[in-house]
This record gives C-alpha cells, sequence and structure tokens, in this order.
C-alpha cells in the first residue's frame, strides 16, 4: 500500500480534534471531585449522551476496520451482526436487565455478580473481564499504530505511544465522564469521515443495481478474489447480496459457511445476548445515566444508529469486492503484506525452488510453507524462473506480488486512499483516529472501574478513604494504558489479532451470558452453581478450540491445538458453535449443580435482583413513546421490515 501526503488541511482537522478531546478532559477535571466521579461519572449523564457513548464505544477497530472486510468477504450476511446478533439483545437489557444493574445500585458487572451470588463469581468475571479489556485495547491501538504507518509512512511506535498519551491525558482529566463526552464527538467524526467514502463508492461503482450485478460476478468466481481456497467453488448469484436466503440454503451455499441455527442461535442469541446483556463496557455507559428512565432509554437510542451503520461500515466492503472483480482502475483487494521474518524465509525456499527447478503448484507450496502465506502458483512459477537473475529486492517485489491472500483489515484504508483528496482525507484519517481512540478510552474507563472496585477495594485494599480510590483509580488509568501498549505489541506479531479478540469474546462473554439469564431470572440458582458452571463453560471453549479447526487452517494456529475432530467451512462458523457449546454447558451445569446445592441468599436479599423477586416498574406516569417497551417493540420491527427487505 503506498504511502499518502496529508495536505495542510488534513493536519490542521486533525490537530482541532486531538485539541478539542485533550480540551474536554480539562474542561471536566474540576468535577471530579470523589470516585464515584471519576470512575461511575456519579450517575449524572443525560441519556442521549449515554446513547451516543453507548454506540461509539463499540465503534473500535474491530467494528470500522473489521466489518469493512467481513463486508468484502462475505457480503451482506455480515449485517447480521447487527440486525440479529445486536438490536434484539439491546432491546433486551434496556427493557429486561437495566433495571436489575441500575436498581441494584452495583457499581459494575461483577459486583452485581456478587450481590447476585458470592465473591467467587465476582473475582472469577473481574479477572476474565480485565484481561480481556487490555487486549481490545491493545488491538485497537496497533490497528491504530498499523494504519498510520501503513497510510502515512509513520513511524509505529510513535504512533502508538503518541496516541495513547492522548487518550490518557483526557481520561486521567476527566475519568469516565470525559471519555463518554469524548465518544459523543467521535461518533460524529466517525460518521463524517466515513460518509463521503460511502457516497463517493457508490458513484463509483454504479449505484445500488449496478453493486448487485457486480456482486453477482463475485459469488460467481470468489477464488479469482481469493474469497474462498476452493478454484471450482461457485456460489449462488446473491450470495453477496442477499442476507437470508444464501443462509438457509446452507453452510456450503453461502461465504460465511454458517447455516441458519448457527447464525440464530449462536451469534443472535449467545454472542449476542452475551456481548450486549453482560459486557461492563457497554453496559457502563447505561448505567452512567442521570435516572432509572435514562439508563433504560440509552441502549434504545444507540441502536437506532447501529441499525443503519451497516450502510457506514459493511457496506464499503461490498464496494471494495464489486470494483476488485472488474479490477476498474486497477483497483484489487489488498494483499497481506509481507513483513521481514516472512521473507526471511521466504527468499531462502524460493532459492531452494529454483536449485530443484520446481515449477507450479510445487514451488508454490513450498514458499507457501516457508511463509506462512498461500502463493499463486503461476506468478510464482514466473518468480522461480527468473530468480537466478534477480536481486534480493526484486525477489521480495515478486513475492509481495504473488501473495494470494488478502489483507480485509485494509479494505477500508485501500478506499480511502482512493476517494479522498485533501480535506476528505484529514475528515477520514480523523473518523478512523475517533474510532481507535474512543475503542482504547472505552477499554481503559472499563478496566479501572472493574480493576479499583472489584479487584482492589474487594480483595487487596478495603476500608479505604474514597480519596485513596481516587488516587487508585488515576493510577491503574496509567497502569492500563501502558499495559494496552504491551499488548499491542504483543497482538502486532499476530496476523490474526481480530479473530482471537472475537474468540476470546466467546470465551468470556457466552458462559456469562448463561450465568446471568439463570441468575435474573431463577431464584433457586446457587452461587456454587454459577461459578463452577461459568468455569466449565470456559474450559468448554478452550477444548472445543483445541479439537475443532476451519477450511484452510493450519492445525495449531487458529485452532486443532490437541487434534482436529471437527472441521468448519468457516473461522466464522467455528466460532459461533463454540460459543453455542460454551453457553449450553454452562446452563446446563449451572441448573443441575445448583438444584443440588443450597442456597445462601434469601428472598429478600435478591430482591431487586432477580426478576420474579423484584417489583415492576411503573411506566404508566411517562408518555407512551418513551415507554422503553414500546419503544423496544417499535425498534424490533424496523429491525425485522431490514430483513424483509434484503431477505
Amino acid at each position: 500500500m503506498q504511502n499518502v501526503q496529508l495536505g495542510l488541511i488534513d493536519y490542521a482537522i486533525l490537530a482541532i480534534y486531538v485539541i478539542f478531546v485533550i480540551g474536554i478532559g480539562f474542561a471536566l477535571k474540576r468535577y471530579m471531585k470523589s470516585s464515584s466521579d471519576f470512575l461511575t461519572s456519579g450517575r449524572s449523564i443525560p441519556a442521549w449522551v449515554t446513547g451516543l457513548a453507548f454506540i461509539s464505544a463499540n465503534l473500535g477497530a474491530l467494528e470500522l476496520v473489521g466489518m469493512a472486510g467481513s463486508g468484502a468477504k462475505y457480503g451482506i450476511a455480515t449485517c447480521h451482526f447487527y440486525w440479529v446478533g445486536a438490536i434484539p439483545a439491546m432491546i433486551f437489557l434496556a427493557v429486561f436487565m437495566m433495571p436489575f444493574y441500575y436498581g441494584s445500585k452495583a457499581r459494575s458487572v461483577p459486583e452485581y455478580l456478587k450481590l447476585r451470588f458470592d465473591e467467587r463469581t465476582r473475582c472469577l468475571n473481574s479477572i476474565s473481564f480485565a484481561v480481556m479489556t487490555l487486549f481490545a485495547s491493545g488491538i485497537s491501538m496497533n490497528a491504530l499504530a498499523k494504519l498510520l504507518n501503513q497510510l502515512l509512512g509513520w513511524n509505529y511506535d510513535i504512533s502508538l505511544w503518541i496516541c495513547s498519551a492522548v487518550v490518557l491525558v483526557y481520561v486521567l482529566k476527566g475519568g469516565l465522564t470525559s471519555a463518554i463526552y469524548t465518544e459523543v464527538l467521535q461518533f460524529f467524526m466517525i460518521v463524517l469521515g466515513f460518509a463521503p467514502v460511502v457516497y463517493l463508492g457508490m458513484k463509483d461503482v454504479g449505484g445500488w443495481d449496478m453493486l448487485t450485478k457486480r456482486l453477482s460476478q463475485v459469488a460467481q468466481h470468489p477464488a479469482a478474489l481469493g474469497l474462498t481456497a476452493d478454484s471450482g467453488k461457485v456460489f449462488a448469484p446473491d450470495a453477496w447480496s442477499s442476507a437470508w436466503k444464501p443462509l438457509l440454503a446452507g453452510p456450503a451455499s453461502n461465504p460465511m459457511g454458517v447455516d441458519w441455527f448457527a447464525m440464530v442461535f449462536g451469534l443472535g442469541f449467545v454472542l449476542s445476548f452475551g456481548y450486549w446483556c453482560t459486557n461492563f463496557l457497554v453496559v457502563q455507559r447505561a448505567m452512567a445515566a442521570r435516572n432509572m428512565s435514562a439508563a433504560r432509554r440509552t441502549p434504545l437510542i444507540a441502536a437506532v444508529p447501529k441499525m443503519i451503520f451497516p450502510v457506514l461500515v459493511i457496506l464499503p466492503g461490498m464496494i471494495a469486492a464489486a470494483l476488485a472483480v472488474t479490477a476498474k482502475d486497477g483497483y484489487h483487494l489488498p494483499p497481506k503484506t509481507l513483513d521481514s521474518a516472512m521473507y526471511a524465509k521466504a527468499i531462502p525456499a524460493l532459492k531452494e525452488a529454483a536449485e530443484k527447478n520446481l515449477t507450479g503448484t510445487a514451488a508454490a507450496q513450498l514458499i507457501s510453507e516457508a511463509a506462512g502465506v498461500k502463493m499463486l502458483p503461476d506468478k510464482i512459477d514466473a518468480l522461480v524462473k527468473a530468480a537466478p537473475t534477480l536481486k534480493d529486492k526484486e525477489l521480495k517485489d515478486g513475492l509481495q506480488n504473488a501473495v494470494a491472500e488478502n489483507n480485509y483489515d485494509g479494505v477500508i484504508l485501500s478506499l480511502v486512499q482512493r476517494y479522498c483528496p485533501s480535506g476528505l482525507l484529514g475528515l477520514a484519517l480523523t473518523g478512523l483516529l475517533a474510532s481507535f481512540m474512543s475503542g482504547m478510552a472505552g477499554n481503559v474507563t472499563a478496566f479501572n472501574t472493574v480493576w479499583t472496585y472489584d479487584l482492589y477495594q474487594a480483595y487487596i485494599a478495603p476500608n479505604k478513604s474514597d480519596d485513596h480510590y481516587m488516587w487508585m483509580g488515576r493510577s491503574v488509568t496509567v497502569v492500563g494504558i501502558l499495559l494496552s501498549i504491551v499488548c499491542a505489541y504483543l497482538v502486532s506479531h499476530w496476523s490474526n489479532a481480530m479473530d482471537i479478540i472475537q474468540l476470546v469474546f466467546g470465551f468470556v462473554n457466552a458462559p456469562l451470558f448463561a450465568t446471568f439469564l439463570l441468575g435474573m431470572f431463577w431464584a433457586r440458582t446457587t452461587g456454587t452453581g454459577a461459578f463452577l458452571g461459568l468455569l466449565a463453560g470456559t474450559g468448554t471453549s478452550a477444548l472445543f478450540h483445541a479439537l475443532t479447526s476451519a477450511v484452510g487452517n493450519v492445525p495449531g494456529i487458529k485452532g486443532g491445538y490437541l487434534s482436529v475432530v471437527k472441521v468448519f467451512p468457516s473461522d466464522m462458523a467455528q466460532n459461533f458453535w463454540l460459543a453455542s457449546s460454551a453457553f449450553t454447558v454452562c446452563f446446563v451445569l449451572t441448573l443441575v449443580i445448583s438444584l443440588a446445592t443450597q442456597r445462601t441468599k434469601t428472598d429478600e436479599e435478591l430482591k431487586g435482583l432477580v426478576y420474579s423477586l423484584t417489583p415492576k416498574l411503573k411506566d404508566e406516569e411517562k408518555a407512551w413513546y418513551l415507554r422503553p417497551a414500546v419503544l423496544g417493540v417499535i425498534l424490533l420491527a424496523c429491525c425485522v421490515v431490514l430483513n424483509l427487505i434484503f431477505w
């Protein structure tokens, strides 16, 4: 990917944004008078702010970069992560779960687990969540530093440290409140930055009708774009432009390689509800609202932009695939970039192939195994024949040109390069910068709250003054940023970092949702059942991953560490079934163990924590259009309409 040159106006837009977010932190510093103000915003923020922050905290590297890549790889089926895998769960959170979170006065999700079950369950969730947030934060910053390096040629290390420092300053000064208000700004910057790319892309490809026509060509020749490893694979013409028909036809008929049950149960129920209903990163935004009504409306307000966000984050990937199939103006999907370690192994293999007079597939296989990346046999064949006369620089260029695997994370960057002149480029880069920084800030603010309240205050230093916990909250914010940087360096060596964090979500959130579901709606659930069920569910995730793999993956890299008992059509299918298995095991074991053990909490102690024991909220005094149940039904109906339109 060639570097682009920023103009003065681009630098000005970036500078104004950075100064503005730091200014928000300094402006809010004077309101940070207690640990509650710093870590939980003192429950004082209006619903429209927490609603936009709720959605913005989720718009990190995984969404903007990953969803664009998935749009190219899987087509419009990626919208299921929104219309099946987000909206219903957000509505459920608002209508049923926020009354427990907010009404219990818990300061975090792990603290709710302590109130409902016991300290063991709280501790287990606190530790697993803390690790998950650090890696998620590190992945956001690694993606940002790589973006600045690949797109602008900026030094990776300098980019990583400077961007982390900016996040540190505004979070350290204004705490969660600063993070939430900057997330609102970041939401609008993301929309402003990406809307022109989508508009120009649709204009370039010729509108929706021409896009679907080009995508039908993609479906007929997916191997030509490196979208499948099977050179003879052909999908139905609407495989990239229809959300449900290819899915209902079975795993072999859609590029995602999943069936309707894995989609509806694995994604739509387990992963979706596990993430949106139990992940403190997003729940924390709703818990910062000024009252119960605002807290319940927060996920519903967020659901409105969430429903239409596929236009900004998935449609660009579909446009990229449509452009690549016709190679319009020389455009192609960005190939995976070979690094120095890969070259160090690939060049000797190339020279060995030349010495042994290997050609075509044999030569490509030898070099692919050495580099760890699939190669195009025809280009490798030509390169092997010319190898004796080429210098190392020419060999490197030839190897990079022969890479058969796509770098899906680079799809959105390639479109930014293609469509954004000076000015628009600054807006687009600021949108990307905003998304990655909001991802890091969101995870760090969740981490410092869980560490301070659920680990430090609970187990290390109880009964200290509020000033002490305020000091600890600020201190661990610095530590959280530094650990995120360490995680960024760790994941920078893994080409499948996005897959890893999605896998971690399956490990942590899928069994946790089973624990919450039973705990909130069945008073008989015991602390022992919850703790052992959660442990077993997480262990099931690890065992499932160790015994399964996906087509095209080498055992031991993305699963199959012990043995390969089952091979799934795609990584996505593997993750959906992993989450389903973890949830089921946790649910069943928690139920069985709870029946075999005694309750340690009375009905009186569980009031406000269990649905059947909690007085129902009265919404009659509010306008009908503000009632969460009514808003939820309207949003669900809109979601159904979108699914039918793109059926």
